[in-house]
């Protein structure tokens, strides 16, 4: 893999070109986000498949380690992130930014299933994937910001740490969830 790895080039390099290859790849994506989500990084390979409508062999075709799946899907989630704070940036800066921070949330939960299998080591990929994360997230930031409605007195790191830690708790319910991190944000509000 190159010294800089860049999370949309990782993705593009991975995916299949043949239309069905593909298709088989994004389905194995998403089984594997969720298997992740629901049973942590000890998630049966057979079941990803399975829930991917594919064999084991196509699975292990695309990924030809246990590693390399980890590495896929948390890329992919981190891209798909990324995408989405760009289509935010048309919107108004505090909304944006409390929309973008929900949705990082959820990709905490197949985050931390990887991180966790994989002993928090430091790979390329997951360098390159907090670099993209902070590189989103900076500019929703800095609109708040200059908008008057976000504390001056935070940065991408404080608010990605924040946001990190409450999803790491585990909660009775999402609704629980949810009201935590409503109340974070309501901390992250300036006084005007």
């Amino acid at each position: 893999m190159p010294e800089q790895v860049v999370v949309s080039e990782f993705l593009a390099a991975q995916r299949p070109r043949r239309a069905d290859a593909a298709r088989n790849f994004d389905a194995l994506l998403a089984a594997a986000r969720e298997a992740f989500a629901e049973h942590g990084a000890e998630a049966s390979l057979e079941d990803i498949a399975r829930r991917a409508g594919v064999g084991i062999g196509t699975l292990y075709r695309n990924f030809p380690t246990r590693r390399h799946l980890f590495e896929t899907v948390y890329a992919n989630e981190v891209n798909e992130l990324s995408l989405l704070a760009a289509e935010l940036s048309e919107q108004p800066p505090w909304p944006a930014l409390a929309e973008w921070l929900r949705r990082f949330v959820a990709y905490t939960q197949t985050k931390r299933a990887i991180r966790d299998a994989l002993a928090g080591e430091e790979t390329d990929v997951f360098l390159a994937c907090r670099q993209s994360m902070y590189d989103a997230g900076s500019p929703l930031l800095e609109r708040a910001q200059q908008a008057g409605e976000v504390r001056a007195d935070i940065g991408i790191d404080d608010l990605l740490r924040l946001v990190s830690g409450i999803s790491s708790v585990a909660f009775p319910d999402e609704g629980q969830r949810d009201r935590v991190l409503g109340i974070a944000l309501d901390g992250v509000r300036s006084r005007r």
